[in-house]
């Protein structure tokens, strides 16, 4: 299982403050709705977990997703990423 957060595709933050990938790959201020939504468009098998706070904003319940994928971390959140990019436009 991997974990995913909004924040590792939030394009408003730098990579010391969340974000994974490159801002091609991120949208602004990604809901766990949206992961969600794309991760279902995907097809893969997650699990919501909505009332988690990532590390570094523990203010903000932003929530995170466990997949299960068998291939890199960095992989899936590219993917996500850009099906994120497909679905706001």
């Amino acid at each position: 299982m991997i974990t995913v957060w909004p924040e590792y595709l939030n394009k408003n933050l730098s990579l010391n403050e969340g974000r994974k990938v490159a801002r091609e790959y991120c949208v602004k201020d990604p809901s766990i709705k949206e992961v969600e939504t794309a991760l279902k468009r995907l097809g893969y098998t997650y699990k919501v977990l909505k009332e988690n706070s990532y590390p570094g904003r523990w203010y903000d319940n932003s929530g995170r997703v466990l997949v299960e994928y068998d291939n890199s971390k960095l992989e899936l959140i590219r993917e996500i990423g850009l099906k994120l990019k497909e679905i706001r436009n």
